[in-house]
């Protein structure tokens, strides 16, 4: 069956009376979905997973439960905005999709545009504070895909601290789209939970632009999905710009996991880092691509980027290709990967202290996890970012 069936389902009659979304559609049905031809894409091949996905949704789905968390939240179920359910802030709103096709946007984000349901518009005023809040997308089995947009909009000196969820059952794919624009001065924590149904596909595309002196702090765990991929595209085009960009990812079964990213210095005095942690169980692979772009102009730029990959299985995988291209003359940049399984050592040594080989395992695991949730520190978002952990924990069943 072809990748691109699903849009017999479609009902494209709306797509084709805003001629936005019909140039969008008609990008996306001459590329298709990414595959191992895609150098982008060379680990992840989307087109052949989407051959044999089951768009035929069940009759009866449970309903899903939210994160217990009082916070200002827009709640959005299966990309439609739930008014009942949403709480949002007086700087959140519903978004009206009306967006062009960014020139040179992969298919991804063409097939988002030309189906776009609703979104999320978070907007901050010069210097205004908006503290914490959510946004929670639920999906269930659906016969086509779920395409919601989220704008941000951060004035100068503003400061925002936002938790995403994701989260649904059955088989659906999930293509969410961010489009993040830092003021001067502005700060952005971004905590994303990636806990989609294990039958589902999420591919998640965030695009970032900092001014001068603005700061984002995205974090991205990734537990859900049988096939996902966060790929980030940041722009640092202020001086004394400041990313970290860090992302975890538990994989077992047959998962597959992809964490992509961009970063492009286009200013001095900038700084980048990124630390992406992999856990890998069963026969499931998991993918770190991390590219690093210096301008000529962008000197004094401190770019850094690591991969750690912990393999619990001789059949586990993991794919690390690390890219840095510089222009630029006076810059400190650099990269490194280490990918292992548990250290025998370190086993002999509990061992040798009365802890039984499976407690220790347990142990080192557990170690390797709890370091991989400091980025984001003891803010309220870390309750739901360790009950996630410990769900995987439960059905990988280490």
């Amino acid at each position: 069956m072809s990748d691109l069936a699903f849009l017999d389902r479609v009902d494209l009659a709306s797509v084709m009376e805003h001629p936005h979304r019909r140039a969008a559609l008609d990008a996306f049905r001459t590329a298709g979905f990414p595959n191992r031809r895609d150098e982008a894409w060379h680990f992840t091949d989307l087109k052949a997973r989407m051959r044999d996905f089951d768009w035929t949704p069940p009759g009866d789905q449970a309903a899903l439960m939210l994160p217990d968390l009082s916070l200002p939240c827009a709640v959005l179920r299966d990309g439609v905005w739930d008014a009942a359910s949403s709480r949002p802030a007086p700087f959140m709103s519903r978004l009206v999709r009306n967006e062009v096709l960014p020139a040179g946007a992969n298919s991804l984000v063409a097939l988002n545009v030309a189906l776009g349901q609703d979104g999320v518009d978070i907007a901050l005023r010069d210097a205004e504070v908006g503290g914490t809040v959510m946004v929670v997308a639920q999906a269930r089995a659906n016969a086509q895909p779920i395409t919601p947009r989220y704008r941000v909009v951060l004035g100068a000196g503003a400061s925002l601290t936002l938790i995403e969820v994701a989260q649904g059952s059955g088989a659906y794919v999930h293509d969410p789209v961010w489009d993040i624009t830092l003021g001067t001065g502005a700060r952005l924590e971004h905590y994303r939970l990636q806990d989609d149904s294990v039958q589902s596909v999420h591919v998640a595309t965030v695009f970032v632009t900092m001014a001068e002196g603005a700061h984002y702090n995205g974090f991205t765990l990734a537990t859900g999905a049988s096939l996902a991929r966060s790929e980030f595209h940041v722009a640092l085009t202020g001086a004394h710009g400041d990313v970290q960009l860090n992302a975890a990812q538990l994989l077992t079964g047959r998962q597959h996991g992809d964490v992509t990213t961009v970063i492009a210095h286009r200013a001095p005095h900038c700084s980048s880092r990124q630390t992406v942690k992999s856990v890998i169980d069963g026969m499931a692979r998991g993918v770190f691509q991390g590219r690093i772009e210096v301008d000529r102009i962008a000197q004094k730029t401190d770019g850094y980027q690591m991969n750690q990959a912990l393999l619990l299985s001789p059949d586990a995988e993991i794919d690390s290709k690390p890219e840095l291209e510089i222009f630029a003359d006076d810059v400190k940049c650099s990269h490194g990967a280490t990918i292992g399984a548990l250290d025998p050592e370190q086993i002999f040594y509990l061992r040798s202290r009365g802890i039984d080989e499976a407690q220790g395992r347990a142990m080192l695991i557990r170690a390797f996890l709890t370091e991989a949730l400091e980025p984001i520190g003891e803010s309220v978002a870390r309750p739901i970012f360790e009950a996630a952990i410990d769900e995987w924990w439960r059905r990988a069943a280490l």
